[in-house]
């Protein structure tokens, strides 16, 4: 083998062995929170010595700035690929159940992320990683309202979407505590309460008449 190729195989297993880590300190944020979050906690979990992770994160607060780049390139990169212009072009009803649905899913596969920039005892550093990731979705979102109802001016279309992202970060909590009966009835209200705030702004005939648009297939209720 080359020299060449020495290097690179050994970044391949440097950047594997990264995920790794930060995959085991998702697990472990996810049961335990941050704050209980230690890095013999990581190791272990991650089947390597403290010693070992040491080479790759030094202390606890370098896997927490791994994770925040994880989740915000990764939730960037998800959104961005999702809310494209056929998404603008979808009844506004399937659209908000599939985004909403989408939203969900991912809370519960990745409880370590709303752990961290949703959760309860966010600090200063979160909170700012937490809103920039927040204004970029809004600011996605807000590009699809513009497709779908061009007669709105921007920052109205911006407003529609911050205010529909804040509905859904504030139930969101709701949600994760109830019992799966009672978790599918908020979502369904979640996602009703989201068509009855945006059908009458995003609907251009409500613009032409004055009036409020009505749904067309009725409240969202799945």
């Amino acid at each position: 083998m080359t020299e060449t190729h020495r290097p690179v195989r050994r970044q391949a297993r440097g950047l594997k062995r990264m995920e790794e880590i930060l995959d085991a300190a998702e697990e472990v944020i996810g049961e335990a929170g941050y704050a209980e979050m230690t890095t013999n906690a990581v190791a272990a979990r991650a089947g390597m010595s403290p010693g070992s992770l040491y080479q790759f994160f030094r202390n606890k607060e370098e896997i927490l700035q791994g994770l925040l780049t994880r989740f915000t390139e990764g939730r960037r990169e998800h959104w961005n690929a999702r809310l494209t212009g056929d998404v603008a072009r979808m009844p506004l009803d399937e659209l908000i159940d599939q985004l909403v649905n989408e939203i969900v899913d991912f809370k519960g596969s990745r409880p370590a992320y709303w752990a961290l920039l949703h959760g309860s005892a966010t600090g200063d550093r979160l909170a700012a990683a937490s809103g920039r990731l927040h204004a970029d979705i809004a600011a996605r979102v807000a590009q699809i309202f513009s497709l779908r109802a061009p007669h709105l001016e921007q920052d109205r279309c911006l407003t529609l979407a911050t205010m529909s992202l804040a509905m859904v970060k504030a139930v969101m909590p709701l949600v994760a505590a109830a019992p799966p009966e009672r978790a599918a009835d908020l979502i369904a209200e979640l996602k009703s309460m989201l068509l009855g705030y945006l059908l009458p702004a995003l609907d251009d005939r409500n613009a032409r008449t004055g009036g409020a648009a009505q749904p067309r297939n009725g409240p969202v209720t799945s």
